[in-house]
């Protein structure tokens, strides 16, 4: 329960129905109208059912979402790895079995109300903090709703916070359990450790063929030929798209005029900044320094170190506060600017460091002038060309076919693993994201259309799965040298083991840890400071620091060893109970706790309502639309 609390505040939040608007909106579909008659059902919550097209739509959104996040593109196959294809699928059943109570109980928002809500929302604010018309429409193109259709889904996303808001507030936060949370995180503990030295005290003997035979019976799964796919790919890469564009000079110079000033290099001031909380005291700061105080010693007095004051060198550009940088660039080198009434803060400015911009020629940046319209045209071009081998698809054609029409790179991979490894161990597909291919190809099936492949570079990659060889048993004689590997390992790691136990066991009767080393070939024994729950100090794996959490103070036990050659001895010297907390750390406590219990309070009225509604899962159309149960 405890380490639940503590993931709660890292991991992802999971209030299934408090979700930030514009997520609702978004999994809920962009369709003002979903037309659920002759569609196959993929999942029905009582009488509702949720549609195939409305769970593609939802994870669609939400993998857009996490690789905003991520700042980098996660592809389909990545996300499902990780399960979101059945988060997903649960956020839908649990949504609909709310948006049903709901409808039962008759809740009702009115106009006014929904309008207000929509006013008060900071989504739909702009830069003055004031609601703005203009944001809302934005949002609204963005998602690709009418008006109408927007109104609706906000006012869905409103009866269930109505619904779910009655369960929260109710939420109270027991005292006790601040108090053990605190003692749980805040405890310390010094531990005494060594690692057992393997290569000196474990010697493995040859084993004898009867021995490696059992360990061939054992191991018959680990040992089987991988599961291998044959493989048609076709390949729209921008590097590619990118050469087939004509630029002539005369465009080239056109755009480098209109852009020129981002192929500059701007100047850059090293600049520092005292602040203060208003303007009498930094005018006080300011006449200290024209009586000869230095800069350093102003700042040290307003409680900034010089770390604290030093900006860096930058540009005008990245100083976010512009009355700080139109100040900081109308000095002079180690000149001392007036008190300037920033956005944020109070401050002098002090320019201690100059570097002058340079202007750039058409023939100095000539070549990232053409690279840049280049990339702009092929992503142009590249839209085009998927439209091409859409209409492709549709007709039928295998990739062969189309990659010859449309003049793009065309491979067939006769074999290759799920580590993108043909049958000799080399690379199956030599290119640019080959594992990102591979990978796309075995969460598919063989004669199912995949979505395009989105490579690093902005391309796109078709793949084609035309055969498939499921994984086979290997006889022991062509496996006989990994058998070798293996049991060699396991011995080695059950006499550690062994030893380790004996150690602890010795420990546990009054033995020092200086006395137990020294039959473990280990010439030190090193102490922590005190380390928390969550530390992993030098030497220690997170395992062994789990397990001396585990421990009562002076007693002893073994884990693996940090670089996981070997097992670690450890003895709990002392325990550090932890110490009262702070209101702060109480209130932080306090807050963490209540979005878990609220969490709980919200999963388990979801759990019910689906319990007394029913749900069912077309579980063949689900694994079709996840690329489940594929070698």
């Amino acid at each position: 329960m405890l380490e639940a609390l503590r993931r709660g505040s890292q991991g992802i939040v999971v209030k299934l129905l408090m979700a930030i608007l514009i997520l609702s909106f978004a999994v809920w579909g962009v369709a003002d109208v979903v037309t659920r008659i002759g569609h196959t059902a993929l999942a029905e919550v009582g009488d509702t059912e949720i549609t195939p097209d409305e769970y593609q739509r939802a994870f669609q959104t939400e993998l857009n979402a996490i690789s905003y996040r991520a700042g980098r593109r996660i592809t389909a196959e990545q996300a499902r790895a990780f399960g979101l294809d059945r988060q997903v699928m649960n956020r839908l059943i649990g949504w609909a079995a709310v948006d049903a109570e709901a409808n039962k109980l008759k809740l009702a928002l009115s106009n006014e109300k929904l309008v207000e809500g929509l006013q008060r929302d900071p989504a739909f604010h702009g830069s003055d903090g004031k609601y703005s018309r203009a944001a809302l429409d934005e949002i609204i193109r963005q998602l690709g709703l009418s008006e109408a259709g927007f109104l609706a889904l906000r006012r869905k996303e409103e009866l269930r916070r109505q619904l779910t808001t009655a369960l929260t507030q109710a939420v109270v936060v027991p005292e006790a359990m601040v108090e053990t949370t605190n003692a749980w995180r805040e405890e310390s503990r010094t531990i005494a450790h060594f690692d057992i030295d393997a290569d000196k005290i474990v010697k493995v003997e040859a084993a004898d063929e009867a021995k490696l035979k059992a360990t061939y019976e054992s191991h018959k799964t680990e040992l089987m030929t991988p599961p291998l796919r044959k493989l048609a790919v076709m390949v729209l890469s921008m590097e590619e798209m990118k050469k087939r564009m004509s630029i002539s000079d005369e465009e080239a110079k056109a755009a480098y005029e209109a852009e020129k000033a981002s192929y500059d290099v701007p100047e850059k001031r090293r600049v520092q900044q005292i602040s203060f909380p208003d303007k009498a005291t930094a005018e006080a700061a300011l006449k200290a320094i024209e009586g000869g105080k230095s800069f350093e010693d102003v700042a040290k007095e307003a409680g900034a170190k010089d770390t604290d004051i030093d900006l860096g060198l930058i540009t005008k550009a990245q100083l976010i506060d512009p009355k700080i940088a139109e100040a900081a660039y109308a000095l002079a080198k180690d000149g001392v600017s007036q008190p300037v009434e920033g956005r944020f803060t109070t401050a002098l400015l002090r320019v201690t460091a100059i570097e002058p911009g340079t202007a750039s020629t058409f023939d100095q940046v000539r070549t990232k002038v053409l690279d840049k319209l280049a990339g702009e045209r092929a992503k142009i071009e590249i839209r085009k060309v998927h439209g091409e081998v859409d209409d492709g698809r549709a007709a039928g054609l295998p990739l062969k076919d189309i990659a010859a029409q449309s003049k793009l790179q065309f491979l067939e991979v006769a074999a290759t693993d799920r580590d993108g490894k043909a049958p000799d161990g080399k690379a199956a597909l030599e290119i640019p994201d080959a594992q990102r291919i591979v990978t796309a190809a075995f969460a598919g099936q063989m004669g199912v259309e995949q979505d395009p492949v989105d490579l690093s570079d902005g391309g796109l990659a078709w793949v084609d799965v035309i055969g498939i060889t499921p994984a086979a048993e290997q006889a022991f004689d062509q496996v006989k040298e990994k058998v070798v590997t293996i049991y060699e390992k396991t011995e080695r790691d059950r006499q550690i083991k062994e030893l380790a136990d004996k150690l602890v066991a010795r420990l546990a009767k009054g033995e020092t840890m200086e006395q137990v080393a020294a039959d473990a070939g280990s010439a030190k024994v090193s102490t922590t400071q005190p380390i928390k729950r969550t530390t992993t100090p030098q030497g220690l794996s997170r395992t062994a620091v789990a397990q001396a959490f585990a421990l009562t103070k002076g007693a002893a036990a073994s884990a693996e060893s940090a670089n996981g050659s070997t097992r670690t001895v450890l003895h709990v010297k002392d325990v550090i109970a932890a110490p009262a907390p702070s209101k702060e750390q109480v209130a932080r406590i306090s807050k963490e706790i209540e979005g878990n219990l609220e969490n709980d309070a919200v999963a388990a009225y979801v759990t019910a309502l689906q319990q007394q509604m029913g749900v069912s899962i077309n579980q063949a159309e689900f694994d079709k639309l996840r690329g489940a149960n594929t070698p």
